[in-house]
């Protein structure tokens, strides 16, 4: 497989997220290098960025490893995340274009109809969707960027249990995008953090790669030289 080098981060990171690459196994250069074709180089630069993004971990006497997160971990970051979207939605209320609604209506439609017609199959690519327009709506790149590598990493973690009434869930979504559009942050604020507490109730530990309770790790930096 070969991809351009810039993207090598993004395919490694890819295959982390579905288990393509195990947690605790080694991520030599020259085997990745070959495997996406590309030099060793920018094998090298993306451990480093993945090692930043928590991913990657580098061991005494073994070198680049993905990451074995423990559990206390896992649920800091699903709690970040509910801390952290409520955010975004107020301050998209305030924030919001004209397109940002457009495209958030157009999400809600589309779950809606989908809801009724009983086609479930991509409900939560278009939920993904509107909780990253919803989050660019806020005008921050910082916390775009944060909340999107919040949901990688929660990706990578946890399984998510598809809703027994997945109409309320897009209800939801319908409520919050009204807030928006009427500029009330405050409502957009309580009904999202509300739709992030039940959301998180379905999410599951992966069971098929158990987290360690400690891990003892040195900077990628002066290992991968």
């Amino acid at each position: 497989m070969r991809i351009p080098a810039h993207s090598v981060c993004t395919a490694i990171r890819d295959d982390i997220i579905a288990g393509v690459l195990e947690r605790g196994g080694r991520l030599t250069e020259e085997p990745l290098a070959r495997r996406y074709g590309v030099s060793r180089v920018p094998v090298r630069e993306a451990l480093r960025t993945l090692e930043s993004e928590g991913f990657v971990v580098t061991r005494r006497h073994a070198g680049a490893c993905v990451a074995e997160p423990t559990e206390r971990e896992a649920a800091d970051l699903l709690e970040m995340r509910m801390l952290l979207e409520p955010m975004g939605a107020a301050r998209a209320a305030q924030r919001r274009t004209e397109a940002h609604l457009k495209v958030l209506r157009g999400l809600v439609r589309l779950g809606q109809e989908r809801v009724r017609r009983g086609q479930g199959e991509d409900l939560r690519s278009l939920g993904s969707w509107f909780h990253e327009t919803l989050v660019q709506a806020s005008g921050s790149a910082a916390l775009t960027t944060l909340l999107t590598q919040l949901r990688q990493k929660i990706a990578w973690m946890y399984t998510v249990e598809q809703p027994v009434h997945p109409g309320e869930s897009w209800a939801e979504h319908g409520a919050i995008v009204d807030a928006v559009a009427r500029g009330d942050a405050e409502r957009a604020r309580v009904l999202t953090a509300q739709h992030a507490d039940r959301a998180a109730a379905a999410h599951r530990l992966r069971k098929q790669a158990p987290v360690r309770t400690s891990q003892h790790v040195v900077n990628i930096a002066s290992g991968l030289n």
